[in-house]
Protein backbone atom coordinates (compact mmCIF):
# COMPACT_ATOMS: atom_id res chain seq x y z
CA UNK A 1 0.00 0.00 0.00
CA UNK A 2 1.73 3.53 -1.14
CA UNK A 3 1.57 5.71 1.41
CA UNK A 4 2.76 9.61 1.52
CA UNK A 5 6.69 9.56 2.84
CA UNK A 6 6.29 6.05 4.71
CA UNK A 7 3.36 7.31 6.82
CA UNK A 8 0.53 4.41 7.18
CA UNK A 9 -2.72 6.21 7.22
CA UNK A 10 -3.88 3.61 9.77
CA UNK A 11 -2.22 5.60 12.07
CA UNK A 12 -3.25 8.88 11.49
CA UNK A 13 -7.24 8.11 11.31
CA UNK A 14 -8.62 8.94 14.78
CA UNK A 15 -12.04 7.76 16.61
CA UNK A 16 -13.75 10.12 18.87
CA UNK A 17 -16.15 9.42 21.22
CA UNK A 18 -18.30 11.84 22.65
CA UNK A 19 -19.71 11.76 26.18
CA UNK A 20 -19.92 8.28 25.95
CA UNK A 21 -22.05 7.08 28.85
CA UNK A 22 -21.63 3.03 29.34
CA UNK A 23 -17.97 2.18 29.77
CA UNK A 24 -18.54 -0.93 27.99
CA UNK A 25 -18.94 0.65 24.86
CA UNK A 26 -15.75 2.25 25.24
CA UNK A 27 -14.02 -1.27 25.81
CA UNK A 28 -15.95 -2.68 22.58
CA UNK A 29 -15.08 0.54 20.89
CA UNK A 30 -11.47 -0.14 21.21
CA UNK A 31 -11.52 -4.06 20.63
CA UNK A 32 -13.10 -2.74 17.36
CA UNK A 33 -10.30 -0.46 16.46
CA UNK A 34 -7.89 -3.09 17.04
CA UNK A 35 -9.54 -5.35 15.36
CA UNK A 36 -9.35 -3.31 12.03
CA UNK A 37 -5.48 -2.25 13.03
CA UNK A 38 -6.85 1.18 14.00
CA UNK A 39 -4.59 2.35 17.47
CA UNK A 40 -5.63 6.05 17.99
CA UNK A 41 -8.86 6.48 20.57
CA UNK A 42 -9.73 9.98 22.43
CA UNK A 43 -12.73 10.21 24.05
CA UNK A 44 -14.62 13.67 24.90
CA UNK A 45 -15.57 13.88 29.06
CA UNK A 46 -16.91 10.30 28.95
CA UNK A 47 -19.01 9.48 32.24
CA UNK A 48 -17.03 6.67 33.75
CA UNK A 49 -13.06 6.18 32.44
CA UNK A 50 -11.20 4.19 33.66
CA UNK A 51 -13.40 1.10 34.05
CA UNK A 52 -13.12 -2.49 34.65
CA UNK A 53 -15.59 -2.90 33.03
CA UNK A 54 -14.46 -0.96 30.02
CA UNK A 55 -10.97 -3.37 30.33
CA UNK A 56 -13.17 -6.43 30.43
CA UNK A 57 -15.27 -5.30 26.92
CA UNK A 58 -12.06 -4.41 25.43
CA UNK A 59 -10.65 -8.32 25.93
CA UNK A 60 -7.04 -8.07 24.32
CA UNK A 61 -6.97 -4.56 22.95
CA UNK A 62 -6.36 -3.29 26.59
CA UNK A 63 -3.26 -1.25 25.25
CA UNK A 64 -6.04 0.89 22.99
CA UNK A 65 -7.42 1.99 26.33
CA UNK A 66 -4.19 2.73 27.93
CA UNK A 67 -3.55 4.65 24.94
CA UNK A 68 -6.77 6.60 24.86
CA UNK A 69 -6.23 9.96 25.01
CA UNK A 70 -9.16 11.92 27.27
CA UNK A 71 -10.12 16.01 26.44
CA UNK A 72 -12.71 17.68 28.38
CA UNK A 73 -14.50 19.40 24.79
CA UNK A 74 -15.04 17.99 21.06
CA UNK A 75 -12.94 20.87 20.23
CA UNK A 76 -9.55 19.53 22.37
CA UNK A 77 -10.20 15.62 20.18
CA UNK A 78 -10.50 17.86 17.19
CA UNK A 79 -8.19 20.63 16.72
CA UNK A 80 -5.15 19.46 15.10
CA UNK A 81 -7.56 17.12 12.32
CA UNK A 82 -7.14 18.21 8.45
CA UNK A 83 -10.61 16.83 7.82
CA UNK A 84 -13.58 15.85 10.79
CA UNK A 85 -16.69 13.32 9.66
CA UNK A 86 -19.41 12.95 12.31
CA UNK A 87 -21.60 10.61 12.24
CA UNK A 88 -25.34 11.59 11.83
CA UNK A 89 -28.14 8.92 11.88
CA UNK A 90 -31.31 12.09 11.25
CA UNK A 91 -31.75 14.50 8.77
CA UNK A 92 -30.91 17.92 9.63
CA UNK A 93 -32.58 21.34 8.94
CA UNK A 94 -29.92 22.52 6.84
CA UNK A 95 -28.97 19.80 4.74
CA UNK A 96 -24.54 18.93 5.28
CA UNK A 97 -22.26 17.02 2.91
CA UNK A 98 -23.42 13.06 3.71
CA UNK A 99 -21.60 10.34 2.56
CA UNK A 100 -22.47 6.93 3.68
CA UNK A 101 -19.85 4.66 5.18
CA UNK A 102 -17.81 3.35 1.96
CA UNK A 103 -17.14 6.74 0.57
CA UNK A 104 -16.61 8.41 3.67
CA UNK A 105 -14.51 5.81 5.00
CA UNK A 106 -12.54 5.95 1.62
CA UNK A 107 -11.77 9.67 1.51
CA UNK A 108 -10.64 9.40 5.20
CA UNK A 109 -8.11 6.80 4.30
CA UNK A 110 -7.00 8.57 1.33
CA UNK A 111 -6.52 12.15 2.87
CA UNK A 112 -4.98 10.27 6.38
CA UNK A 113 -2.16 10.04 3.99
CA UNK A 114 -1.73 13.53 5.17
CA UNK A 115 -2.91 14.40 8.36
CA UNK A 116 -5.20 13.54 11.14
CA UNK A 117 -8.70 12.72 10.29
CA UNK A 118 -11.05 12.56 12.63
CA UNK A 119 -14.25 10.47 12.82
CA UNK A 120 -16.70 11.21 15.77
CA UNK A 121 -18.81 9.56 17.14
CA UNK A 122 -21.55 11.09 19.49
CA UNK A 123 -23.47 10.33 22.53
CA UNK A 124 -25.21 6.74 22.96
CA UNK A 125 -28.79 8.79 23.64
CA UNK A 126 -28.74 11.41 21.42
CA UNK A 127 -25.80 11.42 18.79
CA UNK A 128 -23.69 14.46 18.52
CA UNK A 129 -25.36 18.12 18.14
CA UNK A 130 -26.08 20.27 15.49
CA UNK A 131 -23.05 22.33 16.93
CA UNK A 132 -20.80 19.71 16.87
CA UNK A 133 -22.13 18.54 13.76
CA UNK A 134 -21.15 22.08 12.31
CA UNK A 135 -17.54 21.51 12.72
CA UNK A 136 -17.69 18.57 10.78
CA UNK A 137 -16.55 18.88 6.98
CA UNK A 138 -18.65 15.73 5.98
CA UNK A 139 -21.54 13.47 7.99
CA UNK A 140 -20.79 10.10 7.30
CA UNK A 141 -24.31 7.62 7.60
CA UNK A 142 -24.58 3.85 8.14
CA UNK A 143 -27.59 2.80 6.06
CA UNK A 144 -29.71 0.55 8.01
CA UNK A 145 -32.80 -0.64 8.07
CA UNK A 146 -35.74 1.85 8.33
CA UNK A 147 -38.06 0.08 10.45
CA UNK A 148 -35.21 -0.21 13.14
CA UNK A 149 -32.22 1.94 12.57
CA UNK A 150 -30.42 2.93 16.28
CA UNK A 151 -27.16 1.31 16.21
CA UNK A 152 -25.32 1.16 19.84
CA UNK A 153 -21.99 3.34 19.57
CA UNK A 154 -19.70 0.32 19.47
CA UNK A 155 -21.26 -1.65 16.44
CA UNK A 156 -21.22 1.57 14.69
CA UNK A 157 -17.26 2.09 15.68
CA UNK A 158 -16.89 -1.57 14.25
CA UNK A 159 -18.78 -1.15 11.08
CA UNK A 160 -16.41 2.50 10.63
CA UNK A 161 -13.41 0.71 11.51
CA UNK A 162 -14.14 -2.35 8.64
CA UNK A 163 -15.05 0.31 6.28
CA UNK A 164 -11.23 1.91 6.75
CA UNK A 165 -9.69 -1.83 7.05
CA UNK A 166 -11.85 -2.60 3.39
CA UNK A 167 -9.99 0.88 2.10
CA UNK A 168 -6.20 0.36 3.43
CA UNK A 169 -6.59 -3.85 1.65
CA UNK A 170 -7.93 -2.30 -1.75
CA UNK A 171 -5.36 -2.51 -4.53
CA UNK A 172 -6.05 0.50 -6.82
CA UNK A 173 -7.13 3.86 -4.22
CA UNK A 174 -9.69 6.11 -6.25
CA UNK A 175 -7.57 9.11 -7.81
CA UNK A 176 -6.55 12.35 -5.01
CA UNK A 177 -6.62 15.28 -7.08
CA UNK A 178 -5.70 17.30 -4.30
CA UNK A 179 -2.52 14.84 -3.67
CA UNK A 180 -0.05 17.82 -5.14
CA UNK A 181 -1.94 20.94 -3.16
CA UNK A 182 0.65 23.49 -2.35
CA UNK A 183 -0.41 24.21 1.25
CA UNK A 184 -1.70 21.61 4.28
CA UNK A 185 -5.52 21.95 4.36
CA UNK A 186 -6.34 23.98 7.30
CA UNK A 187 -6.49 22.70 11.26
CA UNK A 188 -9.66 22.34 13.34
CA UNK A 189 -8.47 24.90 15.62
CA UNK A 190 -7.55 27.52 13.12
CA UNK A 191 -10.69 27.27 11.26
CA UNK A 192 -12.43 27.65 14.31
CA UNK A 193 -10.67 30.83 14.88
CA UNK A 194 -11.49 32.35 11.40
CA UNK A 195 -15.37 31.43 11.93
CA UNK A 196 -14.99 33.13 15.27
CA UNK A 197 -13.32 36.39 13.44
CA UNK A 198 -16.08 36.15 10.69
CA UNK A 199 -18.74 36.26 13.06
CA UNK A 200 -17.21 39.29 14.75
CA UNK A 201 -16.49 41.33 11.72
CA UNK A 202 -20.07 40.99 10.65
CA UNK A 203 -21.74 41.62 13.84
CA UNK A 204 -19.33 44.59 13.63
CA UNK A 205 -20.53 45.96 10.19
CA UNK A 206 -24.43 45.00 11.36
CA UNK A 207 -24.66 42.22 8.87
CA UNK A 208 -25.41 39.59 11.87
CA UNK A 209 -27.67 40.93 14.80
CA UNK A 210 -28.31 39.16 17.55
CA UNK A 211 -32.14 39.05 17.45
CA UNK A 212 -31.47 37.10 13.62
CA UNK A 213 -31.93 33.35 13.65
CA UNK A 214 -28.97 31.56 13.98
CA UNK A 215 -29.10 29.84 10.69
CA UNK A 216 -27.20 32.25 8.73
CA UNK A 217 -24.14 31.42 10.89
CA UNK A 218 -24.88 27.77 10.21
CA UNK A 219 -24.81 28.53 6.41
CA UNK A 220 -21.85 30.67 6.68
CA UNK A 221 -20.32 27.12 7.91
CA UNK A 222 -21.29 25.15 5.32
CA UNK A 223 -20.11 27.21 2.74
CA UNK A 224 -16.85 27.10 3.86
CA UNK A 225 -16.90 23.39 4.68
CA UNK A 226 -17.46 22.59 1.44
CA UNK A 227 -14.18 24.83 -0.37
CA UNK A 228 -11.50 22.12 2.24
CA UNK A 229 -9.70 25.92 2.63
CA UNK A 230 -5.80 25.28 3.21
CA UNK A 231 -3.89 27.30 5.82
CA UNK A 232 -2.57 29.80 2.95
CA UNK A 233 -6.31 30.26 2.38
CA UNK A 234 -7.32 30.73 5.92
CA UNK A 235 -4.79 33.49 6.46
CA UNK A 236 -5.71 35.30 3.05
CA UNK A 237 -9.31 35.65 4.82
CA UNK A 238 -8.58 36.74 8.16
CA UNK A 239 -6.31 39.47 6.46
CA UNK A 240 -9.27 40.36 4.49
CA UNK A 241 -11.73 40.33 7.91
CA UNK A 242 -8.67 42.70 9.72
CA UNK A 243 -8.92 45.20 6.71
CA UNK A 244 -12.84 45.34 6.83
CA UNK A 245 -12.92 45.86 11.18
CA UNK A 246 -10.48 48.57 10.36
CA UNK A 247 -12.61 50.22 7.99
CA UNK A 248 -15.66 49.74 9.63
CA UNK A 249 -13.90 51.16 12.71
CA UNK A 250 -12.33 54.07 10.84
CA UNK A 251 -16.15 55.10 9.41
CA UNK A 252 -17.42 55.23 12.97
CA UNK A 253 -14.15 57.54 13.90
CA UNK A 254 -12.65 54.79 16.31
CA UNK A 255 -8.88 54.69 14.31
CA UNK A 256 -7.04 57.05 15.98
Amino acid sequence: MKTLAGVNPLDNLRIVLVNTTHPGNIGAAARAMKNMGLSELYLVAPLKFPADEATWRASNAADVLERAVVVETFDDAIADCGLVIGSSARERTIPWPLLDARRACEQAYREASKQKVALVFGREDRGLTNEELQKCQLHINIPSNAEYSSLNVAMAVQVIAYELRMAHLANDQPIDVMADWDFPFAQADDIERFYTHLEQTLSEMGFLKADAPKQTSARLRRMFQRTRLDAMEINMLRGILSSAQYWVKKARGENS
